[in-house]
Parts: C-alpha cells; structure tokens; sequence
C-alpha cells in the first residue's frame, strides 16, 4: 500500500471515528430534546434570555416557573448561578423565579461604564418592565441588596410586593464620620489591588477563606463551593467587577431605605465577615417603614449557599405570611 493510500486509510478511520462519537452524542443529544422542548412538556411560554438596558446593554436573565414572581438580585462579583439553591427551592412551591446576571458579571454585557448603583437600578427596572412583573418579591444578597434597595428607592413598589435583604450592604459600608462602625476604605482599596494584580488569585482567595467563613476553625469546606464562586467571578468583566467595589461600599442607601413602603425581611449572620452587620443590618432595620430582622447567630456572608436549607425555609415563611 502506498503512503498516501495509507495516509487516506488512516483519515477515514478517523473520520469514520469522529463520525460514529459524534453521531452517538447528537443521536443521544437529539433523544433527550423532547423532554425539554416538547409543546407539551412545559406550559410557559418561551422567553428570550436577554433583555436590552436603556444604553443598549443585553442583560442576561433565568426565568423558570409560574406563580408569584421573585427575583433575585446576586452579590459582588458573581451571577443568576449563586441563586440556584434558592430558585429551584422556590420553582418547585409555585413561584415564577428570576434571576439576572448585572452587568459587566456573567452573561450579560461587559460594559465600560455604567457600573454604579442607579444604572443597575435601571437595568433591574428594564427586566421588571420587559417581564412584565407585577406583585414582585426582590430579594438581594451583598450588593444585590443594595441594587434592590436602590431600585425600590429609585423606581418606587408599584409592582412589588415584598424584599428580603440578605447580607446586604446598605446603609453603607465605607467608615466615614457619620459611619464609625464601617469598613475603613484601605481595605476597598486592598480589593482594587488585588483584582488588578491577580484577579483570578483573589477569586479564590474570598470564598477560600472569609466569604464562606471557611477560615474559621472547624469550618466545613466545600472545594466545590469555591470552584464555582471562581467559575462565577471569572465570567465577569475586570473593569466592571473593579468599578462595582466602589458602587456596593461607597453608595448611601439611607434615603432608599427610607422610601420603602413594602414588607422588608432583613436577614445577616453574625459572624459576616464581608459586610458586617453592625454597619449594615443594624442600621438598615431602623430606617425602614415595615422591616424584620433575623440575625442568625455564627452565620457567614454566603450563608444562602452554606445554610440554604434554613434560610430557604425563613424566606419562605416570610414569602407567605
């Protein structure tokens, strides 16, 4: 046999390879279509996946179920993924669950500018509105919450019915004169460092040790958790993730906080080290109009992914009540 008869032998094998792998996988990929895409299988309507900010930016969003709307608003510098524990939760007791990467994080446009509490505000408003949303349940983590609580300060609760606040930063992190109990701004500017020398470093860095409190002795640490806190981060813009450090630690929310009319649940471990709950869920339960706290004692900043089964069922309570 000559060398290019051989040659050409050995691409067709390979091809025929190639050819059987992946007509297997498409037959086994086509076989399981229909469960997920059958007109019968599911009564919702299909949705697209984006929905278009006043500067043109596609936000990136989940939305499955039916019932009572909740969205959810994830913490620096993460996405709609940190929300899963919570969504199927709460998708499986009748609620319609939505969840949106902000901007510059996951999924939805890296952008420039932007990156501060009234555009994620707005962008959060052009989801309601596109979605159609009314008698809404927000709930925001970290920085979520303060998108939430400058979100229903900004564009009022017409169609909103209730908020939860979990670990969230208002009324403000940074220590200035009328904040003593804040977070000095070196350590703000400790963050920007690290991201800009190593971004993906730091990324382990934070849920490796205070975010989850996995530095506390007898922590049980999960590597998954931390892999998917990096994978999350990762997806995200640099630029945006270093303009968001400024918009969740400097940002007042006081006012916001003020302007709420609706049932507020206001939830914070004790033991937070990413926002303690001196400066923020102490604080923030006085300025509101109709606000619940529930501290849980030894709890840690990501205690909606440690202890989901317990705050999953507080938040249920109070979703119904």
């Amino acid at each position: 046999m000559s060398t290019d008869t051989q040659t050409a032998s050995r691409r067709a094998v390979l091809s025929a390879g190639f050819g059987a792998a992946t007509g297997g996988a498409l037959a086994n990929q086509a076989a399981a279509q229909p469960l997920a895409t059958a007109p019968h299988a599911s009564k919702e309507p299909r949705r697209m996946n984006y929905v278009t900010a006043k500067d043109g930016a596609q936000i990136y969003f989940k939305d499955w179920g039916a019932g009572q709307p909740i969205v959810f608003s994830h913490g620096w510098p993460l996405t709609a993924d940190d929300w899963d524990a919570q969504m199927v939760f709460f998708a499986d007791r009748g609620f319609r669950v939505i969840a949106h990467d902000r901007r510059g994080h996951g999924r939805s446009t890296q952008t420039w500018g932007g990156n501060e509490m009234d555009t994620y505000a707005d962008d959060l408003r052009a989801l309601v509105l596109a979605l159609d949303l009314k008698d809404a349940i927000h709930i925001g983590h970290s920085t979520g919450g303060g998108e939430v609580a400058r979100y229903l300060g900004r564009h009022g609760t017409d169609r909103a019915a209730k908020a939860v606040l979990i670990g969230a930063v208002p009324p403000v992190m940074v220590k200035k004169p009328g904040n003593p109990e804040g977070t000095p701004i070196e350590v703000f500017d400790g963050f920007r460092a690290a991201l800009t020398a190593d971004r993906a470093k730091m990324f382990l860095d934070v849920p490796s040790g205070p975010f989850y409190g996995y530095n506390r002795p007898g922590a049980k640490v999960s590597q998954g958790v931390i892999q998917n806190w990096w994978r999350q981060g990762m997806m995200g813009g640099v630029k945006a993730h270093h303009d968001c450090i400024k918009a969740f630690s400097e940002t007042d929310f006081t006012e916001d906080l003020k302007k709420i009319d609706i049932p507020v649940l206001v939830m914070h471990g004790d033991d937070d080290q990413i926002v303690p709950i001196k400066a923020s869920a102490l604080k923030t339960i006085g300025l509101l109009r109709q606000g619940t706290l529930k501290v849980y004692p030894g709890f840690d900043h990501g205690m909606a992914t440690t202890h989901a089964e317990i705050i999953n069922g507080d938040l249920l309570a109070f979703l119904r009540a």
